[in-house]
């Protein structure tokens, strides 16, 4: 009888580092030899779970047994875990497999073919899934713990940090913890002083940032970066110290806050700074600022109330177009029983709110006040970052008196040249403070693009507010003032 064997294990690293799947072909080898079966394939998947049937090879194994014919006419297996460690979906793919002409058979839980052999097999699968389940609880409970520690569970860490192995030990070696990462968290300060203060005195969103960053090659991790990558950085507390474990399922659904799990990490990110930035985020989503309100050239589009109804007001036209007003929604939608507002021609309107605010809001007096303090806050900035430069500097300026020492100890003799392809080079690479080379050296020649530039002697803008293209003359009114209410022919 032709057979195919399937072996399992549950994780890449347990492929790499365990002998369990050596040992089951091993074993289901000698068991086939014994009994005269041919075994005509072997199907290995090193790293998938058996709670769910996503598993590649899985697939191709069950895709070639129904074929007609079938290319064999039985599956071996270690144990019934190997194939499924769910009950409901192991009776489905057997009864696949049966309809097929193919058995199945567990070479250390053996069964009959008759009703009391399914029913054992049945038994078998319960146990598997709830020791499955029972082991699942009880290795998130001790992921729970180390969390609560502030050891890293392995995963990979937030962008803008690095692990870095601690005196503690756990049961797979020393146990890890978080640390800034001192080149990605450059990167992360430049998005948030890009989204809170602008770039050239423009205001710019995510997806302006993207592409500012990408522009200069600063990747996130070799990927480019998007509007949803950068939004992501915006709104991960991670930034602010509060990294959150246990926050989703298996599954990716959310959990319930009382599970989750905060982790005390570094700080990047001031905590001002950073609910500023929610904020922005906030007040910016589709689902309260509509699209149009940012897009739409009519300059007070969504900013306009009647001051008879409180009501929107929005753009009509006359004469085929050839004029333009503000007119009030409640009057256009029920009539003028339900609001006896009057419609304001659009140029009019436009011209008194912007002469109105060249006027009173951008006065010789008060715009040398906000130039004070933008200058002053831009000096700030820069010493900060004047800082964490010099800081990238000395790291690399290390690393290179570390590898021309290397580089000596080889002329000499002292170290092996083979000694610096394994462990002996990677623990002198370690030596250097975790910053690789080509990293650093990145840092340093980035770090121009990564500051915002220099302050310069103050100088004093005042907005020509008639003359200002229309997308800066939106952005000055929505800036100012979040409403203006409009009666008759008042105009304010």
């Amino acid at each position: 009888m032709a057979v195919a064997l399937y072996a399992r294990v549950s994780t890449t690293k347990q492929a790499d580092k365990d002998l369990s799947i050596p040992d089951q072909l091993k074993q289901m080898r000698d068991w086939c030899k014994a009994r005269g079966y041919l075994v005509g394939a072997e199907y290995v998947e090193p790293g998938a779970s058996a709670t769910d049937d996503r598993r590649p090879i899985f697939q191709q194994m069950i895709s070639e047994a129904t074929r007609n014919p079938a290319p064999f006419e039985a599956i071996i297996v270690h144990s019934l875990s190997r194939f499924f460690r769910d009950a409901l979906e192991f009776a489905l793919y057997e009864r696949n497999l049966n309809r097929s002409g193919v058995k199945f058979e567990s070479m250390t839980q053996q069964t009959s073919d008759d009703p009391a052999g399914g029913m054992a097999r049945k038994i078998f699968n319960i146990f598997d899934e709830y020791q499955s389940k029972e082991n699942g609880k009880h290795t998130l409970r001790a992921m729970q713990e180390n969390a609560r520690q502030g050891f890293s569970n392995g995963s990979r860490p937030t962008f803008g940090y690095r692990t870095v192995e601690t005196d503690a030990i756990g049961n797979k070696g020393r146990k890890k913890r978080f640390e800034v990462d001192p080149v990605e968290a450059e990167v992360v300060r430049r998005i948030f002083d890009l989204y809170l203060n602008g770039l050239n005195g423009a205001d710019v969103g995510t997806k302006r940032i993207a592409v500012h960053l990408n522009g200069r090659g600063l990747k996130m991790r070799r990927q480019p970066w998007n509007a949803s990558r950068v939004q992501e950085v915006l709104k991960n507390p991670t930034y602010i110290g509060q990294f959150v474990f246990n926050k989703r399922g298996k599954d990716g659904k959310r959990k319930p806050e009382t599970e989750w799990i905060t982790v005390a990490v570094p700080a990047i990110i001031e905590k001002g700074t950073f609910e500023r930035a929610l904020a922005r985020v906030a007040a910016r989503a589709p689902t309260k600022v509509p699209p149009r309100m940012v897009t739409n050239p009519t300059l007070l589009t969504g900013l306009l109330k009647c001051g008879a109804c409180n009501a929107g007001m929005t753009l009509t036209t006359g004469k085929s177009g050839r004029y333009r007003y503000y007119k009030c929604q409640t009057r256009i939608g029920r009539g003028i029983q339900a609001c006896d507002s009057q419609s304001i021609p659009m140029e009019k309107l436009d011209r008194l709110v912007l002469e109105a605010l060249a006027e009173k809001v951008f006065a010789p007096s008060r715009v040398k006040a906000l130039m004070a303090k933008l200058t002053k806050a831009m000096k700030s900035a820069h010493g900060e970052a004047d800082a964490s430069i010099g800081k990238l500097s000395k790291e690399l300026k290390d690393l290179e008196t570390a590898t021309e020492r290397l580089y000596e100890a080889v002329e000499k003799g002292i170290l092996p040249m083979d000694g610096l392809t394994g462990g002996e080079g990677a623990k002198a690479q370690g030596a250097s403070g975790g910053c690789a080379g080509g990293a650093c050296r990145a840092a340093a020649r980035a770090g121009a693009s990564l500051l915002p530039a220099k302050p310069g002697p103050a100088r004093i803008y005042v907005p020509n507010t008639q003359n200002e293209a229309p997308w800066r003359q939106r952005g000055l009114c929505q800036a100012l003032f979040e409403a203006a209410g409009v009666r008759g022919t008042a105009y304010g």
